[in-house]
């Protein structure tokens, strides 16, 4: 047994090193090589005129010897690493003209820490060609359709139940091998639970299968725990690793406020069994997808949420370097997750390793590019829509606007007959003028969202409201007001924006208007010119909009050559009746009734009731339902190509790609492009099709990982040239093609893997076979034939959950928030939650101890593989935590409630039941009891929490077997 542990450990610590040194790979062909081409190699590389400081950066050995200052990397010691301080512009200053942003400096700093891995040769040579040939790269497996295999024959038939075992069984049968023995039920049954729910089965729940272990009473549980609601926590965690999901950013720390309904959507998916190519589609163009159903169009809309939760650098002030790197990380993310593709490699030069020239890497930029994601601003902002109310509150939205606009009507009536007509108000008035008074609908600045500084002023007039707000022309494209107007009806409005004129006012206000469907125009103002209607408003154009889309109109001071003006928005409805303002009767004055008709008493009477009026409008505006918000998406008003970038470098253009996909993973027609559209759809199509050569071989492998501890192709997020290849190629197709044919239901993939016999191995040989399997695990010590199951270590989220579950205090309470509304920052957060990990907050400045000791994964990247570690912190952890502490004592509270008039004995294999799933041995039963008797009556809650505490921290607890 200790030889078997000895090389079991190995093999885990080994296999954690290699995913580390992948993981650090990836970075530097993400984050550090495009950095060095663009912003160092001009000085410092053999492509240049003159190299400074004798210091080269293109080559590994030169990067590592330095140059005249000494050496400029050390791996594993940033502190000694001259690059780093130069980037930092401590001593140095590098690159002169301007610091790097922190995030780069933070790259280099985790790259040098994780060991400065470089693959670059010495001589600078790459690995391919630089001109790739497309149909020679399609000889690598990966690239090339999935084709059917039949399962082969074997020898030993009777051992097969499935296809996959056969699959299996003819590897180890090629070299004369024989599969482990089977996992014991009580074994079994605990894996079974771990892998489907993420929760340890109870002691009843193990009896239940212990007591008829058959392959039917097996598959009956299977097919409950896949319609269990926990099903859907446990799986929506994995791929919330694969969508780098996260709940803040890194730099600021600002909260993403909507961001955890994309946790929600993703647990029903799973829950609902989506068709996996449904999944793709809706989470790369839900947006833009048809919807039978408002419930299905918020599910689409959530879906896109994926695009939105990138780490990104709001603050960068190059807004065009801004976009270009919101593009590189949505790519970043899409080829990982559905592509197992480092396509972002390819942003600064031809892919180094793999069949992705810089053509192919522009020609999908240019799909993001056509979508926005951002809000620019001094400090830029994502993106938030408004979801489709469910019917309920959609017809109270609609009631309640048509109130407000029949209690503005009221106001507007007795206005006009208190004043003047509103054109000979708005063109006369000195003063301000009533939101109130205004045909159709109106939102006043005081209404709208303002980013940036601001300056209120009252000198101009006309105006609506109590005042008007300007840029005072300084910080050029750090300034703008967004106002979401909400429409009462489907139909076509006219939108108006109010200014006051001036001769020092902009001629250029890019305004951008946001219509039905997310449909974005791009409008410029002269504000130098007076308002066409009344003096007070100008028109800049017609546009459809959806009553359960709320309109948007964005001003900013981008480019502007003046000070830009921003006071009310009006949308007027083009069909008279959905006009919430009655039509005027114009009045013919008769002179000699004008002194009646200043009757103060009458006028006395129609003032007391305006301001009765006022005030219900007030009190109703309070009382507003809302449409809820999402992180999502818009489409951008002007579709185009977007050009190559020379070096990565945004202001260094050559020429245009047109929209596309990769070469070398194309066959057939792929979808043609809308122009009217970001081809975000085309995109996903094209990812989810059948003739696509990775999608569904990845997606099968990724399950095969999460069941079986390691993939098929152990690198799960890379199935390109650099990227191991599959243990066993033809299941792969196989696995691939069914999941195909079956609709890609991934609950049918699953069942075909937990019911075949090679999930159901032993993970130990047993003792008739201990001296062949030696053998075979001196040949294959990584289990790459799959002889046996791999022990595996449990992650934080199912230790802190079991341990959750055997106090009795894990709260099974599913969906929404689980912070408090209107967090400003992450920053020194801490849950104290007791529902399920998949809920607890990712904010990636504050993680629980618990995950960051247990190698949760990095929220900022695709992440299919977790480092599994090995170190003391976690046995510390287990020792000393608060929460390990808190939660023991519950454990043994719970314990002595239930089981009052048992034994110690009867208590001893409950709590070893509930917290490992087995009864105690002999010898632990032993000295467990001897420590119960060495503690007085009055000690034994304390005796009991500190055994529960010390089975939390034991091997057998944190591995599943």
């Amino acid at each position: 047994m200790l030889v078997v542990a000895i090389v079991l450990l190995g093999n885990l610590s080994g296999r954690a090193a290699e995913n580390q040194d992948r993981a650090v790979l990836d970075l530097f062909e993400a984050k550090i090589r495009p950095v060095l081409i663009a912003r160092c190699y001009e000085c410092h590389s053999q492509e240049g005129d003159e190299i400074h400081g004798g210091l080269l950066l293109d080559t590994r050995a030169a990067i590592r010897a330095g140059g005249d200052s000494g050496p400029a990397v050390v791996p594993g010691k940033p502190d000694e690493s001259l690059l780093l301080s130069a980037l930092r512009h401590d001593d140095f200053e590098m690159p002169p003209d301007a610091k790097l942003d922190d995030a780069v400096i933070a790259d280099f700093t985790r790259w040098i820490e994780a060991g400065a891995h470089d693959p670059r040769d010495d001589d600078g040579a790459t690995p391919i060609a630089q001109s790739i040939d497309i149909e020679a790269g399609r000889q690598h497996w990966s690239y090339q359709l999935p084709r059917e295999h039949k399962p082969p024959h074997v020898s030993d038939s009777e051992w097969s139940q499935n296809a996959i075992d056969r699959f299996v069984l003819h590897r180890l049968e090629q070299q004369g091998w024989a599969p482990a023995g089977s996992a014991t039920p009580n074994v079994l049954i605990r894996r079974l639970y771990y892998d489907l729910i993420g929760l340890p089965p109870t002691p009843e729940q193990i009896d239940e299968f212990v007591s008829d272990p058959t392959q039917q009473n097996y598959e009956a549980i299977v097919d409950r725990l896949l319609d269990s609601p926990r099903f859907g926590e446990r799986w929506a965690r994995h791929w919330l690793d694969v969508a780098r999901y996260g709940e803040s950013n890194t730099l600021r720390g600002t909260v993403f406020g909507e961001a955890w309904r994309y946790r929600d959507w993703a647990i029903d998916a799973f829950n609902e069994d989506l068709p996996f190519d449904q999944f793709i589609q809706q989470q790369i163009a839900g947006d833009l997808l048809e919807a039978e159903t408002s419930e299905q169009r918020r599910k689409q809309l959530t879906a896109t949420t994926l695009l939105a939760l990138g780490n990104t650098n709001f603050e960068n002030q190059d807004k065009e370097q801004l976009r270009m790197d919101v593009v590189d990380e949505q790519l970043e993310t899409v080829g990982g997750a559905f592509l197992a593709q480092t396509i972002t490699c390819a942003r600064c030069h031809d892919h180094k390793f793999d069949p992705i020239p810089t053509a192919d890497y522009y020609a999908l930029a240019g799909i993001f590019r056509n979508t926005r994601t951002l809000v620019d601003a001094n400090v830029s902002r994502w993106i938030e829509v408004s979801l489709p109310a469910p019917p309920e509150v959609e017809n109270k939205i609609q009631l309640h606007q048509e109130q407000v606009a029949a209690k503005r009507a009221e106001i507007a009536a007795i206005r006009e007959e208190l004043m003047p007509s509103t054109a000979t108000r708005q063109t006369k008035t000195s003063g301000p003028v009533r939101a109130e008074s205004l045909a159709g609908i109106v939102v006043d600045n005081t209404d709208a969202f303002v980013v940036g500084a601001w300056k209120e002023s009252q000198f101009a007039k006309p105006y609506v409201g109590a005042s008007y707000i300007h840029d005072e022309a300084m910080d050029r494209g750090e300034k703008s007001i967004s106002y979401e107007v909400p429409v009462p009806k489907d139909g076509e409005y006219e939108v108006r924006i109010s200014y006051t004129v001036g001769s020092n006012r902009a001629s250029n206000v890019p305004v951008a208007v946001t219509s039905a469907g997310g449909k974005e125009a791009q409008v410029v103002v002269d504000q130098r010119k007076a308002p066409g209607i009344d003096g007070l408003f100008h028109a800049i154009g017609r546009f459809p909009f959806k009553a359960n889309e709320a309109a948007q109109i964005v001003i900013s001071n981008q480019g502007a050559d003046g000070h830009v003006i921003a006071d009310a928005v009006q949308l007027v409805p083009l069909d008279e009746s959905q006009s919430p303002r009655p039509a005027k009767v114009a009045k013919q004055p008769e002179k000699q009734q004008e002194k009646q008709q200043e009757n103060q008493q009458q006028t006395a009477a129609l003032k007391t009731k305006l301001k009765q009026l006022e005030e219900e409008l007030k009190r109703l505006q309070g009382d507003a339902p809302r449409r809820e918000q999402v992180m999502s998406v818009q489409e951008r008003g002007e579709i185009e190509n977007s050009p190559i970038h020379i070096r990565g470098n945004v202001h260094n253009l050559g020429s245009v790609a047109p929209r596309g996909f990769l070469q070398v993973a194309t066959y057939g027609e792929p979808p043609q492009f809308n122009d009217q559209q970001s081809g975000r759809r085309e995109l996903a199509e094209w990812i989810a099709s059948d003739r696509n050569p990775l999608t569904a071989r990845v997606a099968v492998n990724r399950f095969w990982h999460w069941l079986f501890g390691a993939g098929l192709v152990r690198t799960t997020d890379n199935f390109g040239s650099v990227g191991e290849l599959p243990s066993h190629p033809e299941l792969l197709d196989y696995l691939a093609v069914q999941f195909q044919k079956e609709n890609w239901s991934v609950k049918t993939t699953i069942k075909r893997m937990v019911c075949s016999r090679t999930y159901q191995m032993s993970s130990q040989a047993k003792k008739p076979q201990v001296v062949a399997q030696q053998v075979v695990a001196e040949a294959d010590p990584e289990n790459r034939l799959l002889w046996r199951a791999n022990r595996r270590r449990h992650d934080a989220e199912s230790l802190r959950d079991t341990i959750l579950s055997v106090s009795g205090r894990l709260s099974l309470e599913m969906y929404g928030p689980t912070y408090r509304k209107g967090m400003g920052n992450d920053y020194d957060y801490r849950y104290d939650g007791l529902r399920r990990s998949v809920y607890v907050p990712a904010f990636r400045n504050s993680m629980p101890e618990i995950f960051e000791v247990f190698d949760f994964a990095n929220p900022s990247m695709v992440v299919g593989t977790r480092t599994t570690s090995t170190v003391a912190p976690q046995a510390l952890f287990m020792m000393n935590n608060r929460f390990v502490v808190e939660e023991s004592d519950e454990a043994a509270k719970r314990l002595l409630k239930e089981t009052s008039d048992a034994t110690d004995e009867q208590r001893l294999v409950l709590a070893y039941r509930r917290t490992l799933g087995r009864t105690p041995t002999p010898r632990e039963q032993e000295i467990s009891l001897k420590f119960l008797t060495d503690h007085d009556a009055d000690q034994q809650q304390q005796a009991w929490s500190s055994l529960f505490q010390a089975m939390f921290a034991s091997i057998d607890f944190r591995y599943l077997d």
